[in-house]
This record gives C-alpha cells, structure tokens and sequence, in this order.
C-alpha cells in the first residue's frame, strides 16, 4: 500500500518556530512516507503518527508540527525552537549533542536515478567505479559519509538542502544518482509515478540496515525516558504494525525494529 498522497505542489515556505500555542513542538523535514503534508495541509507520515500517538498518550500534547530542513534538526534542539524531531539515524557523532529514543525504524539506502539509465548504477560503488558520474546528497546526511567510505571522491559529490532539490537534479540530468533512504525513494515515486525516475535499493554488502529514533535535547532526559516507556509498549503491536503498513512499510521492514517484548 502506498502513503497517503501529499499535495501536488507543496509550500517552499518553511516554518522555523512553531505557533506560540502551547505544546510539544514536533520538528519535521517534508519527506514522506515519514513527514509531509496532506492534500488537506494536515502533517502526517509514519514519524509523525507514530509521535502524535506517544506524545498524546503521555500527556504531552498538544502536538505541533514545525516543518524545518535537515541542516537545522538538532540546532533547533539546542536552542528550543522544538523539543522533538522526526527520526533520525543515531550516530556516535549524534549522541554527543542530542539524546534519542529508542529505534523507531531500521532503514537501508537506496539511490535515486533516471529510468532506463544505461550505465547500470546498482549501489555507491558502481557511482565510484564509473568517471564522471556525479552523486547527490543532503547535507550531513548518513549517505554523505556512506559515499565517502565506499570510494567516492569529495568532487564528485553534489550537497543538497532537501530531498525535493536532489531529486529534481537528478531528473534535470544534473547529478547522475541521488543516495538516501531507499522508502524515502519508494514515498517520493509513488506520488509521482510519471516522473521519469527510479528507485534502486543498495546491497547490503555495501550498508546494512541502520535504525533511527527520535532526538531530543539532551537535558531533556524526562521527556526522552516518558516517550521511550510509551514506545516500549506500542512498538510490535498490532496497532503499530497497522499504522506502518498504511505508510507503505513491509512485514519484513517492521520487524527489523526489536518489539516491545525483546
């Protein structure tokens, strides 16, 4: 099943403070099938219900939704324009200025490129074994650090704000490939089925899978364990499994995250 459509011709406009309404702010980054705005301009995806859900159930809410760019997910931690994001790759690098919930997912790359390409692209090292080719990315993203690991040079590595601009160089002919999550490729082309462009998962030989979690500041232990503790219970449910596979997330891809029973 494919995410609820977002609109066609969504807000370039990105709001960098919340309402002054009081509640828990939500920071999110306009990436379906995870965040992104409805025909109806409600905020929805996976991350989004999946916190909505928590941050109800612990008395937390109201939840409020603020659309920001990656570059300024854990900045705006730090300095209080929100107390939560979207999930987010947990790192060692990460940990040092964010604290994070328990996994929310576990995700593999994938690569975005022009359908019908002839040069046969199947993953980070055939971008590195080809000259010439040009990889994208957004900015302090994973795939960047992925990229380089597996032999792409610096030059040869175009850096992105958000996932739409990648996405529409690559169609444009101006990068040859974009690397991101391989369902956030999936959740961009369901939408846009005529767009000339194609999802290609990368092997695991090259990246395994790799889970996310929520960030929060890292004062904010309170917050963090009350929202791990509602997780631990909903996470592996039937209710949880219903809402990811509304989302486009597959039995198998559900289960690479430990239940609330492991």
């Amino acid at each position: 099943m494919t995410p609820p459509a977002p609109p066609s011709n969504p807000s370039k406009s990105l709001h960098t403070r919340a309402p002054e309404s009081q509640g828990l702010r939500f920071a999110f980054l306009n990436e379906p099938p995870f965040c992104y705005r409805g025909r109806d301009g409600e905020v929805t995806g996976c991350d989004v219900e999946v916190a909505r859900r928590i941050v109800n159930e612990i008395g937390a809410g109201p939840f409020v939704p603020v659309e920001t760019e990656f570059a300024q997910l854990l900045p705006g931690l730090a300095d209080g324009r929100w107390q939560m994001t979207t999930g987010l790759f947990v790192t060692g690098a990460r940990r040092e200025i964010a604290a994070f919930s328990r996994p929310i997912w576990a995700l593999s790359d994938g690569l975005l490129v022009r359908a019908g390409d002839p040069r046969g692209i199947d993953g980070y090292s055939s971008v590195a074994r080809m000259p010439g080719l040009r990889l994208g990315v957004v900015g302090e993203q994973e795939q960047h650090r992925t990229a380089l690991r597996l032999g792409i040079s610096e030059q040869c590595i175009s850096t992105f704000d958000a996932y739409d601009e990648a996405a529409a160089a690559v169609a444009a002919g101006a990068i040859d490939a974009f690397a991101s999550v391989a369902m956030a490729h999936r959740g961009y082309l369901s939408q846009r089925p005529n767009v000339g462009l194609a999802a290609v998962d990368v092997a695991v030989g090259e990246k395994k899978a790799e889970c996310g979690a929520f960030a929060f500041k890292k004062s904010a232990t309170e917050l963090r364990d009350a929202i791990d503790g509602a997780l631990a219970v909903f996470l592996g449910t039937a209710d949880h499994r219903a809402l990811m596979t509304r989302f486009g997330f597959s039995a198998e891809e559900v289960d690479r995250v430990p239940s609330r029973d492991e």
